[in-house]
């Protein structure tokens, strides 16, 4: 099996190398994972009572900063919707025009010109 240095290192912090880099034949053993016993289980009035104290501890928002929060995500919401919809439209344009030369009433921009023409 063919390591470069870095990999050895590790093996060897690991326990799977020899210091003269041939395979350790000790290895690790391993426990079996613990057995969970139904006694560790919370009855439900227990559970909800653990959760009530869980939730008393949490640090709420006030009112006020639940209020600046939600306008902000409000305005960001509405300027990112109208970045989309500008940059939708400019593309549009932009393929309509490449695809038909001719303006027509048909795509938005033709039918803006249309009516500025008209005045």
């Amino acid at each position: 099996m063919a390591m470069n240095r870095e990999q050895k290192r590790a093996m060897q912090r690991a326990g799977q190398l020899n210091p003269d880099g041939s395979q350790a034949t000790q290895t690790r053993d391993r426990r079996a994972p613990a057995q969970k016993l139904k006694s560790e289980r919370a009855r439900p009035a227990e559970f909800i009572r653990e959760v009530r104290a869980e939730l008393k501890k949490v640090s709420w928002p006030t009112r006020q900063e639940v209020l600046r929060y939600s306008v902000i995500v409000l305005v960001a919401l509405v300027l990112f919707t109208v970045l989309v919809f500008v940059l939708d439209f400019i593309f549009g344009e932009f393929a309509s025009f490449i695809f038909d030369t001719a303006p027509d009433s048909s795509s938005a921009l033709g039918a803006f010109a249309q009516h500025i023409a008209t005045f």
